[in-house]
């Protein structure tokens, strides 16, 4: 088992989020992983700054601990062929410590360009061929795809990685996870789930698998709970539960 380091974009700036891969390197983390969102999750979280940017950035400051999205969405706010030039840039700034991590997204950030927010299932066909473009970009050349959901003519990504890095594909609900060990290189949930896990390996799925757990750092236990339900008042619990709509964050500790 490896341990990483979760930089989460909703509440850093991109400052904070460069301190804080350094530090993990420091530390000994063995992969970091970056959010990407256009919203945060709450107006509380207040950030949000552009994935692809930020991990030029980490590329600049670290030198060996493995870097990737949690999660990307390449269906909809951003065509899966701009999302392939995107990775392989990454993919040369971190010469092997580079992985894609992809997902079906969230209406929360992929409706800002008015596009109509498909179902569960059309979105994970979205995905799918999303992969598919993907890695037929990254083969080099000129490549064309006409496909259900996207076209692609004449297109060839020329600053490429020695090799393709990997796609670690999340999923929540059993259609998912059968799509994660079908198409992926690995598999990505947002806590840990051994049941999850092993529907994975059931499907075929041989790839690691990353899981997360949030956590709260402050001075007392009280004050660590505060300061989760205030800032991540939705967050899944280490037991999978997750807070009741009717619990509300409790008032910040006073000085």
């Amino acid at each position: 088992m490896q341990i990483g380091y979760h930089l989460s974009s909703e509440e850093l700036t991109p400052s904070q989020m460069l301190a804080a891969a350094r530090a993990a390197e420091n530390a000994g983390f063995a992969f970091i992983t970056v959010s990407d969102h256009y919203h945060p999750w709450t107006h509380r979280q207040g950030q949000s700054p552009f994935v692809w940017g930020v991990i030029g950035g980490i590329a600049a400051v670290t030198e060996r601990i493995d870097v990737g999205t949690a999660v990307t969405c390449p269906t909809v706010r951003i065509h899966p062929a701009v999302i392939a030039q995107a990775a392989a840039t990454a993919a040369v700034m971190l010469p092997g410590r580079f992985f894609l991590g992809v997902g079906t997204g969230e209406a929360l950030n992929e409706h800002i360009l008015g596009d109509r927010w498909p179902s569960s299932g059309v979105r994970r066909e979205m995905l799918e061929e999303a992969i598919e473009v993907i890695r037929l970009l990254w083969q080099g050349g000129s490549q064309s795809h006409f496909g259900r959901h996207y076209t692609v003519e004449q297109a060839a990504i020329f600053t490429l990685p020695a090799a393709p890095p990997p796609i670690v594909v999340s999923g929540f609900g059993d259609h998912s996870i059968d799509l994660a060990a079908r198409v992926g290189d690995g598999y990505f949930t947002t806590a840990p789930d051994a049941e999850a896990v092993g529907r994975y390996r059931a499907g075929g799925g041989t790839g690691p698998c990353y899981s997360k757990l949030d956590v709260a750092v402050a001075e007392s236990a009280g004050a660590a709970r505060r300061l989760a339900l205030r800032t991540w008042p939705r967050t899944q619990r280490c037991d999978g539960s997750q807070p009741q709509p009717h619990q509300q964050p409790e008032p910040p500790p006073t000085a």
